[in-house]
């Protein structure tokens, strides 16, 4: 007969070989994600804190007649079709509000 010291070991080991590493738990938090003016409009209306940039320095923007045809381009992109509208100065306001977020 082997003594109890052999058969706990053994048992520790056969545990240790047979019962794969337990992944270290995600983290409490998910880091912000990042919102920039290449971020599609659709995604910034998505989150509340980046909506509320949106609607405070582009107060018509998800109220246009064609928000649905241009919401997957980004605020970069839109700028193109609209540069009396979203001026560098109007991008540059959006772009430090959107970093504040981040």
């Amino acid at each position: 007969m082997k003594p109890i010291s052999a058969l706990v070991a053994l048992a520790a080991l056969t545990l240790s070989v047979a019962t794969p590493a337990l992944a270290d738990p995600a983290p409490a938090t998910a880091p912000a994600a990042k919102f920039t003016l290449d971020t599609p409009i659709e995604t910034l209306v998505a989150d509340t804190r980046a909506r509320a940039v949106i609607d405070t320095d582009l107060p018509d923007l998800t109220k246009h007649p064609q928000y649905e045809q241009f919401k997957t381009m980004s605020l970069t992109t839109l700028a193109s079709f609209a540069p009396d509208k979203l001026t560098p100065a109007v991008l540059g306001k959006v772009k430090d509000d959107l970093a504040k977020l981040n």
